[in-house]
């Protein structure tokens, strides 16, 4: 007979009892004698190093300000008795003052692994911009109302420069190097335009330069340091406490990691990149004051000088590290060298040749420091 159709039903497996893994007893480690004598106990012994010691050396600044003390070590016993003097001190700091303004700006620029190229060409243009309206507003015997709408002619030249260089950057999608160079070129082509290429006469008022150019706070600090040391504490304070600091480092680490966190990643760049441009503008200020010319053909290795100063005080090309008083110590390096080398009477043209040196040994480092870092 045939069974009838229908589902069958078949028996089900028992499962087999699951085994718990036996845990073996670990070993306890037996501690190895020390001293020996052993190829093995030599190579397990290692030198205490104190836990502040290990976090200076750490800090990329304390290797920044460490080359800084070298500089002043060497040319202190190269020429004892002329330089670090009371008046080398007073120069070194007020020349470095413009420098560390633009330093300060391109410090957030390269945080958020940008380049700006055009700082000096920027500087130039906000000066004869601002020289032009001093020109024909009174000159060299102008008022202080002439003073502050020059002064703001120059900011908001540098404003207007940088913004732009951050919108081709931010929304055109333009590599930064390839923007800024072109507005390196551009800025100090409409200069020369707007001069015929000469320095103009009377664009200064002496009330600019026999205050803030000449004038000295206290009787003992240049206004030029004053308003430098004022400008790197405010923006230091920015990028070390505020959103906007944090913000920036995050774009610089990772950029689209920061746009999928809510970062308005377009928007911020601009606003670096006009920061850069503002402060630009403002070095142009301060170069009128000083110095009472616009100085067009005076600026062409100021981005080098610039850039050299922000990596050599632990910034990264890559993004995301760097900090205001690492460029602080930075652009006193440069300043130191330079004033050292002519006091002890090294040629002129050697000076950006040791500047260019000492710009590569920085990079190289950056590298070297970033690539010990993954492998550690």
């Amino acid at each position: 007979m045939t069974e009838p159709d229908g589902p069958r039903l078949e028996k089900t497996p028992k499962p087999e009892p699951v085994q718990e893994p036996v845990q073996e007893p670990v070993p306890e480690p037996v501690p190895e004698p020390a001293g020996d004598g052993s190829p093995r106990a030599r190579t397990r012994t290692r030198i205490a190093v104190p836990a502040w010691a290990r976090r200076v050396a750490a800090v990329n600044e304390a290797w920044t300000f460490g080359v800084l003390v070298l500089l002043v070590a060497f040319f202190t016993i190269a020429a004892p008795n002329t330089f670090l003097t009371a008046y080398d001190i007073t120069q070194i700091a007020t020349n470095a003052a413009i420098y560390l303004v633009l330093g300060v700006g391109m410090t957030f620029v390269i945080i958020v692994a940008g380049i700006d190229l055009s700082v000096g060409s920027v500087l130039v243009l906000a000066a004869v911009l601002s020289g032009e309206y001093t020109v024909h507003h009174g000159g060299a015997a102008s008022g202080w109302g002439t003073v502050t709408v020059s002064a703001l002619i120059a900011l908001a030249t540098g404003l207007v420069w940088g913004a732009v260089q951050g919108l081709l950057v931010a929304k055109a999608k333009v590599p930064p190097l390839i923007v800024t160079l072109g507005g390196f070129g551009a800025a100090l082509g409409l200069a020369q335009i707007i001069t015929g290429g000469q320095d103009l006469t009377g664009a200064v008022s002496g009330k600019l330069q026999h205050t803030i150019g000449f004038g000295k706070l206290f009787g003992q600090i240049p206004w030029l340091v004053v308003i430098a040391f004022g400008t790197t504490l405010v923006f230091g304070l920015v990028l070390a406490w505020t959103r906007f600091g944090r913000y920036t480092y995050a774009i610089g680490s990772n950029a689209e990691g920061a746009r999928r966190v809510g970062i308005a990643v377009d928007r911020h760049l601009v606003l670096v990149y006009a920061l850069a441009g503002l402060l630009a503008g403002l070095g142009s200020v301060m170069w009128l004051a000083y110095f009472g010319t616009t100085s067009i053909a005076g600026h062409s290795t100021d981005n080098l000088k610039v850039i050299t100063a922000v990596v050599l005080g632990g910034a990264s090309l890559f993004g995301g590290r760097g900090s205001v008083l690492g460029t602080v110590i930075g652009v006193f390096i440069p300043a130191v060298l330079t004033t050292g080398l002519i006091i002890i009477g090294v040629q002129q043209y050697w000076q950006d040749v040791a500047i260019g040196v000492v710009l590569v040994l920085a990079v190289y480092l950056d590298q070297f420091r970033r690539r010990s870092r993954d492998r550690g």
